[in-house]
């Protein structure tokens, strides 16, 4: 423990309370200079202020970002300390440490694991996952990169920033590292069967499945290869996350000492952001921590790579995509830098500027944790990540060297590139045999493995086992970990007023909000008039409109005008069930862009061009975005298997699911691969101006902006200027289907008026019971069991949500991750009115659909309490009450016509949910043969899956 007296290093230091007066006044001071957008007076900048051995280096006013930045360093163990004052609730705090492994043993990716899993204050297990239910925290989750290994969170609650710093804290500078947890999330020798002592021994752990999982990603396999390969000499030579067969060469003890050697204030970097008082997170983080430390000087630092003197190159195989085109017919695409006189254009260096402008501009709801990456990898390595936030001063050096220079660009890729001898050419292709010489890899490992076991070891192996097993089984005491109260939730919402109005006879959704300059504007064009068989092709209509060229711009000029003028432009499928039956959605596509105040014009007059002149006239360009669509698509499935489990599972449970998988499934996947392959899309491109007829038609819109109070009425004038220009688009087309009801926007507006949603139904659609697997080249699975339960607005549906976080957090997550070995595993309730499973990179998709079942007995049996169920609703509310940003005030209301009225009266069903209902609805709605329910799986071959009749195998 360190004492120190009121003199440190020679200078005096203030008693508290005088440091706390003296800091209010200097915040004061600059928080009035940033206002006046001027910079503090030097005597505030330079004034020696220590605070719990923390002294201030720097204060900075960076009115960019509407923020006070205060640098410290912790005068004992050196640690380094950055804060953020802004008037934002939404409070984060990290804590990040320089860790740079030497092998691929993933030593620091399951630290940031093991570290999770109990400390010296909170040695209950898993305080991490646990504090999820015990808290309203906006975020929670920790990072592995390849240098450093982050700790954030953010919450709008002071209490519970103060609860979840003090877990945090304790983590990180003092866990338990428990052997056993060592074993659960990295790896283990364990019988297959943990009580069959007779059971083949098989790899297991947490960190060791999600690895393979996340190696089956072909993306990720060649970035991880690109970054080894092209930096040889140090840490970026090995996988930080872990190698799956380099995974069983770490031991507890290698574990235990990089923990000792990296886990030290003198190696951390602390960040907080917000609106709380900077000195009480001091003064916490002092008496929790870094009192308990002296300085030590870290070995930690990456030293230059050596330079090559000529380029090289290298391969890897990878496993072939079984849903991504034929590489045969992919075009090549090459990157090649242009060195000529006319180098950049200016138009294009400004298009690049202006989309800065537009990302400082821009108000997030999670501003802080985009902070908190965005300074990372700079500080981590001792720079200065004040001089980062200094945007305005950096684009003005860089026009500077514009100005003095101007090659000053073509200078750089001269350098960078053209004369750099230290390059890298690194090819991929797929191997046919690549998943079989895995498998083949990790049996010789095993062997290996098994094969140093002495008898005592074998017994020893299946005895820890079930010590492991009994561990996980057991019912955690948590009365150690701190806690929120459901009477520390607001009772109401805070409301969000809008204003209804129409422009050229579209209605408009006016939302006035404090946008910081922008102008956000969204339109819903419904597909009702649509021919069926041209839904399907949607998504990649989606996907092409705004990127095609369109009146006398190309593609490229297009692209161009859209960084000039805009934030983006983007247009999506979307399928919206009702609130209140499920047989009833809305189907449309979703128009969405933003824009400085000055460039709305130019914005609207895009929009226009697309509506009125799209170009459909190139071939080679529509063959291009096919196969990027194609390819992200596939790409995404290794990363985002879950999703694709749950959309497939609820496909054939009601008439939502059904079109939204058409629109995102493993449908829309296979269809995308089919028309990459086309070797002629000339029958694509005649589609194309079919749906936008239909689509893009001002009869099936409605519109919604938000804007300043201030820009309202010129935002007013523009839209209507819009709608004059589009209005050729206008032609009344008979719906393919009869409009069942329609939803008035604003509920107090009668049925039938302007402002409403047009929602119809599938009368030949009947739910049915559905098992389905997707045999894939990945070396673990994803799995989902879906149940058709009831709509938003039903008086069970909250129950349903809170049966969900119960579920998953006190008995799905042991069951799927703790035991199972899964990534991630649990249950959510859906707007869609479907009660989802899931499972994340599961190695034992038969045990986790077990574990489904075995949890709505769980709950139908009442094992567990009222205070479980207290905590499962502070976790719904946490998501209830996440922090929305300006852009999307109001709009909830807009898409899914759900007001704030609906929103209270949810809101107090959540409120009143007890244990007795939760019994109820698990045993009506999720008990066997109650309600109709899908299943889907996607991984590898399996045998007891392909012959049971019961499976449809894909």
């Amino acid at each position: 423990m360190c004492k120190r007296d009121s003199v440190w290093h020679g200078r005096k230091v203030l008693c508290w309370e005088t440091q706390l007066s003296y800091v209010h006044v200097v915040r004061s001071r600059v928080w009035k200079c940033i206002k006046k957008k001027t910079t503090p007076h030097a005597c505030l900048l330079n004034s020696i202020i220590v605070i719990m051995n923390c002294t201030v280096v720097q204060v900075t006013a960076v009115p960019d970002l509407f923020l006070t930045a205060v640098k410290l360093d912790h005068d004992v163990t050196g640690a380094q300390y950055l804060h953020a004052a802004r008037d934002d609730s939404n409070n984060l705090f990290s804590v990040q440490f320089r860790t740079t492994p030497m092998d691929s043993t993933g030593v620091p990716h399951i630290l940031e694991h093991t570290v999770l899993c109990g400390s010296q204050r909170f040695p209950c297990r898993d305080p991490f996952f646990k504090m999820l239910n015990r808290s309203l925290s906006t975020f929670m989750n920790a990072f592995t990169a390849s240098d450093y290994t982050m700790y954030p969170f953010s919450t709008q609650n002071a209490k519970d920033f103060q609860n979840l710093l003090s877990v945090y804290l304790d983590a990180v500078f003092f866990p338990c590292l428990r052997e056993l947890d060592f074993w659960q999330e990295g790896w283990r020798l364990e019988n297959e069967n943990p009580t069959d002592l007779s059971s083949s021994l098989v790899f297991k752990g947490v960190v060791f499945n999600e690895m393979k999982g996340a190696f089956s990603d072909n993306e990720s396999l060649y970035a991880q290869n690109l970054q080894n390969k092209l930096l040889p000499d140090h840490t970026y030579s090995v996988v930080s996350g872990g190698e799956p067969l380099t995974i069983p060469d770490l031991t507890w003890d290698q574990l235990k000492n990089f923990h000792s050697t990296h886990y030290h204030p003198s190696n951390a970097r602390f960040f907080t952001y917000g609106d709380l008082p900077l000195e009480k997170h001091l003064k916490q983080i002092q008496e929790e921590a870094l009192s308990k430390f002296w300085r030590t000087e870290p070995n930690t630092a990456v030293p230059s790579q050596i330079r090559w003197n000529k380029p090289r190159e290298a391969h890897v195989n990878c496993a072939p995509d079984a849903l991504a085109p034929d590489p045969a017919k992919q075009n090549t695409l090459c990157v090649s830098y242009l060195l000529g006189e006319t180098g950049f254009e200016e138009e294009r260096i400004e298009a690049l500027l202006h989309k800065i402008e537009i990302q400082m501009k821009h108000q997030s709801a999670s501003f802080g944790l985009a902070l908190a990456s965005y300074i990372a990898c700079c500080w981590n390595h001792d720079g200065n990540p004040v001089q980062l936030l200094k945007i305005t001063e950096n684009v003005s050096r860089f026009r500077q060297c514009l100005q003095e220079n101007p090659r000053y660009l073509q200078d750089k890729v001269q350098h960078y590139f053209k004369d750099n001898s230290h390059k890298l050419t690194l090819s991929m292709k797929p191997d046919e045999q690549y998943l079989e010489k895995q498998i083949k890899a990790e049996q010789e490992k095993l062997q290996q493995k098994i094969l140093a076991l002495s008898e005592t070891d074998r017994k020893d192996i299946y005895e820890k086992g079930l010590q492991l097993l009994s561990e996980q089984s057991k019912t955690q005491d948590t009365s150690c970990l701190p806690e929120l109260k459901v009477s520390d939730i607001d009772s109401t919402i805070p409301c969000t007023p809008v204003q209804m109005g129409t422009a050229g006879g579209v209605p408009v959704q006016y939302c006035e909000q404090p946008t910081n300059g922008m102008v956000y504007f969204r339109a819903m064009c419904n597909l009702n008039t649509l021919p069926e068989d041209l839904k399907i092709y949607i998504p990649l209509f989606c996907s092409v409109i705004t990127k095609l060229g369109s009146g006398e711009l190309d593609y490229r000029q297009q692209a161009q005008q859209m960084e000039l003028k805009t934030g983006g432009m983007f247009v999506t499928s979307q399928v919206i069930p009702d609130t209140a039956d499920l047989d009833l959605y809305e189907q449309g596509v979703l128009l969405t862009s933003s824009c400085l105040e000055r460039n709305l014009p130019g914005m609207f007059q895009l929009w226009s061009d697309i509506f009125n002149s799209s170009r459909f006239d190139d071939e080679e360009r529509l063959r291009v975005l096919v196969m990027m669509a194609a390819q992200e698509l596939s790409n995404g499935i290794s990363s985002s298997g879950h999703m694709y489990a749950m959309t497939r599972a609820a496909r054939s449970l009601t008439p939502t699911a059904n079109l939204q998988e058409t629109f995102s499934g493993m449908t829309q996947v296979t269809f995308m691969k089919r028309i990459a392959e086309m070797t002629d899309v000339t029958s694509v491109l005649r589609k194309l101006p079919r749906i936008k007829r239909h689509l893009l038609n001002v009869d099936n819109m409605r519109c919604s902006v938000n804007a300043t109070p201030q820009k309202m009425a010129d935002v007013t004038v523009e839209l209507e200027r819009f709608m004059d220009n589009i209005a050729s688009t206008r032609k009344e087309r008979k719906p393919v289907r009869p409009v069942i009801v329609e939803r008035p926007l604003d509920p107090h507006a009668p049925a039938g008026s302007v402002a409403s949603r047009k929602l119809i139904s599938e009368p030949n659609f009947k739910p049915c019971q559905m098992k389905t697997y997707f045999e894939l080249p990945f070396p673990v699975n994803f799995a989902s069991e879906c149940v058709r339960t009831v709509p938003f607005t039903h008086e069970d549906y909250a129950s349903l949500c809170v049966l969900g976080r119960l579920m998953t957090a006190k008995f799905l997550h042991g069951e799927i991750r703790e035991k199972g070995g899964a990534y991630g595993g649990g249950a959510r309730m859906g707007g869609g009115g479907l009660f989802a499973f899931y499972s994340y990179r599961d190695p034992n998709c038969s045990q986790t659909l077990a574990a489904f079942r075995k949890g709505v007995e769980w709950v139908c049996d009442g094992k567990f309490t009222q205070q479980d169920v207290d905590e499962a609703k502070l976790s719904v509310f946490s998501t209830v009450d996440a922090p929305i940003a300006p852009s999307d005030k109001g709009f909830g209301l807009f898409v899914n016509g759900i007001s704030d009225e609906v929103k209270q009266a949810h809101r107090e069903r959540l409120f009143a949910v007890m244990r007795k209902n939760l019994i109820d609805v698990a045993g009506r709605y999720l008990g066997f043969g109650q309600s109709t329910r899908g299943v889907a799986v996607l991984g590898p071959e399996n045998e007891s899956i392909k012959k049971d009749p019961s499976w449809v195998v894909k």
